[in-house]
């Protein structure tokens, strides 16, 4: 006869059996262990709400909502490496009915660029890339004027600094020639500068990023993203291509400044790392999380030191802030992010633009606090919306960012162009292992 506490050896035998596998599959697959760990982030959490007035600001959005040049707008808070607000304004389609909500599917733009830097630096914190080795050595499609390609190094690829004006042959992008095939082309161009000495913002020779990830992993840029950074953050609505976008339950679809429906265009999503993400409001909040030090089981506290520290300063940026210079002193920028001083505040983040689409990412590491949006027309006005939420969060006296009150005029509509940038700037000194140590 079996007693009970035979009984409930065995019993206890078999559980373990059970667990032990169960453990062994979470410790050899640390991606996957990330993703449930991290499951719990994506809930909304208004216990975390300390310094931003909430109602004053989703008041604020309303009104921005009805302005004649939006046509929908999703807005995303972060206090302490928590979701703290997620709201949706105005609709998909001029007209349509169907309301914007945090489920709703919009374009990144630029914004994407913060996640090819991020991806090559995992590569490189996982010993597959060296930063400071010539960008030849991982993307042999780049070809850059007098062979700079050999001098060029990784950091200089992801921070704008390959000697090339600006923007080089995206028009040829949008007229239909395949990117590998530009960044050959680029060769032929004459350089403005040495690689590392001026900053010129770029997007088909950005794009060999997504050439590095694909050589370095084996597997699509896509593919390699999605394993190693959108499903361990959670984003599970994020893609990189056209049909990901239209496929979509709910996506925005894009308007002119005067509201009017336009085409979702091809070119800048086969450019992905310069331009391709989707996502919704919720993921791009998760990702903000992310970089904020919120995930250091998918990106560690190096990795992010590595990518958002200051290497090159970019005082055509402030010309581009100057309605906001009260606050913005200096501005550089790092591998594919922005660093700004604002109000003695370091804080990070990037925009976005394609035609019919408009982004914005900003917060405070420190904080692990910030704000983003997506928006489905060509106007550039939210895009003040950042720093009265960066106001709320540091105290400081209410300024009408979002010219709300003060009604300026209209910004005409623009070219399908991912932050359009001024074309120079000068270099500041780089950190350690970045692959520039001298000021140039």
């Amino acid at each position: 006869m079996v007693g009970v506490g035979s009984v409930l050896l065995v019993a206890g035998a078999l559980a373990s059996v059970r667990v032990v596998p169960e453990q062994a599959a979470a410790a050899s697959n640390p991606l996957q262990a990330a993703a449930a760990a991290n499951v719990h982030l994506r809930a909304v959490a208004p216990a975390e709400r300390r310094r931003i007035d909430y109602a004053r600001l989703d008041s604020r959005l309303k009104r921005m909502a009805e302005e004649p040049t939006i046509v929908g707008m999703a807005v995303g808070v972060i206090e302490n490496g928590r979701i703290t607000f997620l709201g949706g304004y105005g609709e998909t389609l001029e007209g349509s009915g169907e309301k914007v909500t945090a489920e709703t599917v919009f374009r990144w733009a630029s914004v994407s660029k913060g996640v090819a830097s991020t991806m090559v630096a995992k590569l490189a914190e996982q010993g597959k890339v060296k930063l400071n080795a010539p960008v030849a050595a991982y993307a042999p499609s780049l070809k850059l004027p007098a062979g700079y390609e050999r001098s060029a190094t990784v950091t200089d690829l992801l921070s704008h600094r390959l000697g090339l004006y600006r923007n080089a042959l995206d028009n040829k992008l949008e007229e239909g020639l395949p990117p590998s095939l530009l960044r050959g082309e680029l060769a032929s161009l004459n350089a403005i500068c040495a690689p590392g000495t001026c900053w010129s913002y770029q997007n088909i020779a950005y794009d060999a990023a997504s050439e590095i990830v694909a050589r370095e992993t084996g597997m699509p840029y896509e593919q390699a993203v999605q394993q190693q950074l959108f499903h361990p953050i959670g984003m599970n609505s994020a893609s990189m291509t056209r049909e990901g976008l239209v496929s979509a339950r709910s996506w925005a679809r894009p308007h002119s400044v005067g509201r009017r429906p336009l085409e979702v265009l091809e070119p800048y999503y086969r450019v992905p790392a310069a331009g391709g993400v989707n996502s919704n409001i919720k993921d791009l909040a998760l990702w903000m999380i992310a970089q904020a030090g919120g995930m250091p089981n998918v990106l560690s506290p190096q990795l992010l030191q590595t990518i958002h520290a200051p290497l090159v300063k970019t005082p055509g940026e402030r010309g581009r802030l100057r309605k906001f210079l009260e606050r913005v002193n200096e501005a550089h920028y790092g591998l594919g992010w922005r660093y700004y001083d604002y109000a003695g505040h370091k804080i990070v983040g990037h925009r976005g633009g394609v035609n019919g689409y408009r982004s914005l990412i900003l917060f405070d590491p420190a904080l692990k606090s910030g704000v983003v949006a997506l928006w489905n027309s060509n106007t550039s006005q939210p895009g003040g919306l950042e720093f009265e939420v960066m106001d709320m969060l540091y105290g400081l006296p209410f300024r009408d960012w979002m010219e709300l009150d003060s009604k300026p005029a209209r910004a005409a509509p623009v070219s399908e162009e991912p932050e359009p940038e001024s074309a120079t700037a000068t270099i500041a000194a780089a950190p350690a292992g970045s692959g520039r140590g001298a000021v140039r």
